[in-house]
């Protein structure tokens, strides 16, 4: 019994170090706040304009940058953050094309915007070089949406297509807010034990379903830096499904640690996929459940590829995160994660985590439970000097 405490503690550990990791990879508050105040600047040049299509129209931010499960890209400093331009008063029955036309005319027309804009297949971009870029995409409302969807351009530009951003948004956050009821917590043998040996105060997600969104988009963007990336599974893909396995796992799939219910979250995630068999061909359903028509595995049943290298993707994951509690001391966390999450990003997590065990070793208060791992100095703790981590 007691090697499976010691076994959770790790894992709550290792939870720790994630958190650290999530930090490093997404927007920091201060990015966060800059980015919302130079997205709502352009929102205000473009709804200024005498162009009545544009009075009562707003701007807002949409996917990762909305949900706070922001990844930086590899290799870069800049983060991608979308945001969508609603001109409600601009006709469904009317070509995508020519919204899109009217936004980057006005954009234009403001030299700061101007020297910043480039033109993509379906939305604009503004770049703020070495912080971010914001994609803003057009849309405006959809007739036939009774939950309040929207129109946006395909790729292609020459038809519009069902969407619900703000929908979408509030869908995430409702499964956001679930908490797990994690068995280890609830024993009371483990009360018992705490009477005898002190357990670690558990270093818990910071938002558990984003931090599970965040590890899964940079292990999938670490993996396929070495492949055709053009390949790889969209953010929406997976974020729709982990929070559809998260709300499942919450109610049906018991878990004694956080460690754990990430792990069955991310096993569980290909089980919302809608898969049939049509004309001897496969066909792949992930919905959004706050739109009708709206499959987000659409170009799955274009090209088996994409379908292939998700499960293919998935079943390396799976494994690459089952294994992170089986090593031990920083060295091999270090070496374990790198080729999880990249060198650069598990680097500047472990300096963080050395620093604090540093501190804490300089003032006295690092100490190790008898099969514990590393803790504050309480009752029943011993004092450690060497850099150590799990009680090595």
């Amino acid at each position: 019994m007691l090697q499976a405490i010691d076994s959770s503690v790790r894992k709550s550990q290792l939870v720790g170090i994630l958190e650290t990791v999530c930090q490093e990879l997404e927007l920091s508050d201060t990015q966060y706040k800059t980015a919302e105040s130079r997205y709502k600047a352009v929102g205000d040049w473009l709804f200024s304009s005498e162009n009545a299509l544009f009075h009562g129209a707003e701007i807002y931010p949409q996917g990762s940058f909305a949900i706070r499960t922001t990844v930086k890209p590899m290799g870069s400093e800049e983060h991608d953050l979308d945001l969508v331009c609603h001109v409600p008063k601009f006709s469904p029955t009317a070509q995508p094309s020519e919204l899109k036309r009217l936004i980057g005319d006005r954009l234009r027309d403001n030299a700061t915007y101007s020297s910043m804009l480039e033109e993509k297949s379906r939305c604009w971009r503004i770049t703020y070089a070495n912080e971010f870029h914001l994609d803003i995409t057009p849309s405006t409302y959809n007739p036939a949406c009774a939950r309040g969807g929207e129109l946006v351009p395909d790729k292609k530009v020459n038809r519009w297509k069902p969407s619900n951003p703000r929908g979408y948004r509030s869908w995430f956050e409702d499964r956001a807010k679930l908490q797990p009821r994690l068995l280890l917590h609830e024993s009371h043998l483990v009360e018992a034990l705490r009477q005898v040996e002190d357990l670690p105060t558990p270093t818990r997600f910071k938002g558990f379903l984003p931090r599970i969104v965040q590890l899964c988009k940079r292990h999938r963007d670490v993996w396929f830096s070495t492949k055709d990336s053009s390949l790889a599974p969209i953010s929406i893909i997976l974020t729709t499904l982990l929070a559809k396995s998260y709300a499942f796992c919450i109610e049906k799939v018991p878990c004694e640690n956080e460690f754990d219910l990430f792990i069955e979250v991310f096993r569980h995630a290909e089980k919302f996929i809608d898969i049939q068999l049509r004309n001897g061909l496969w066909q792949y359903c992930i919905w959004n459940d706050t739109t009708l028509h709206e499959n987000f595995a659409e170009k799955w049943n274009h090209d088996v590829r994409l379908a292939d290298n998700f499960f293919s993707w998935h079943k390396q994951a799976l494994a690459d995160f089952a294994n992170l509690p089986s090593v031990s001391g920083l060295d091999e966390i270090r070496q374990s994660l790198s080729p999880v999450f990249g060198e650069t990003v598990i680097s500047k997590a472990m300096s963080s985590l050395t620093s604090s065990i540093n501190s804490h070793r300089s003032k006295g208060t690092l100490a190790v439970g008898t099969g514990l791992g590393l803790t504050n100095i309480r009752p029943n703790t011993v004092p450690i000097r060497s850099n150590t981590f799990y009680g090595r």
